[in-house]
């Protein structure tokens, strides 16, 4: 039985992940991966194959952790609120991962269109409870849902990108003003619940 490879493909990933988030995406190669293990470039190769399975690997990777940072509520609202802190507090703490994530063209992932996320897994259950919760229609909970996000999306997208500079706090405080405005302004009746 061959002996198990002293450089794992999850060693191999964190450190890329952990190049990425601390030099940007652009610095992360082989090379710079190998050097941060020290090791050769042929565990790398001998993992994914080729820059492309490499590449593809690393997108998943840093996709579940900052999902891992997004989606720690269970229910309604509270997760909800988790992705949108979450989604911000990616942007102002780990600025390079959020632009490879969600700004470039690199880390996107297509999944169906942007309607979709508010019809798959989690995000599906999120806008079903909250439904349920404020006694509106799923309809009028998936438009919140979409505005929302995309509120926090450009907020999120200008202190990345250094255009914009509030601290964590200042970020949140603006995220609920908006989704309470939302609501006042639809109607929703969520008084029980806090963004």
């Amino acid at each position: 039985m061959p002996s198990s490879p002293k450089i794992t493909k999850e060693m191999i990933l964190e450190a890329a992940l952990e190049l990425l988030i601390e030099k940007g995406y652009h610095y992360v190669t082989i090379k710079t991966v190998a050097r941060k293990l020290n090791s050769s470039t042929q565990p790398v190769s001998w993992h994914f194959g080729s820059m492309d399975g490499f590449r593809k690997a690393l997108a998943g990777y840093a996709q579940s952790y900052a999902n891992g940072k997004m989606l720690s509520a269970t229910e309604g609202m509270a997760a909800f609120a988790k992705v949108g802190t979450g989604y911000i507090d990616i942007a102002v703490e780990e600025p390079n991962l959020f632009r490879y994530l969600y700004m470039s063209d690199e880390g996107r992932h297509y999944a169906g269109g942007f309607d979709i996320l508010t019809t798959v897994g989690k995000n599906a259950e999120m806008v079903k409870q909250i439904a349920e919760q404020s006694g509106t229609s799923v309809e009028n909970v998936s438009a919140f849902f979409r505005d929302t996000m995309i509120y926090t999306h450009g907020l999120a997208c200008f202190t990345a990108s250094g255009l914009f500079k509030a601290d964590k706090e200042e970020l949140y405080a603006m995220v609920r003003r908006r989704a309470n405005e939302w609501m006042r302004l639809t109607d929703m009746d969520l008084k029980e619940s806090r963004l």
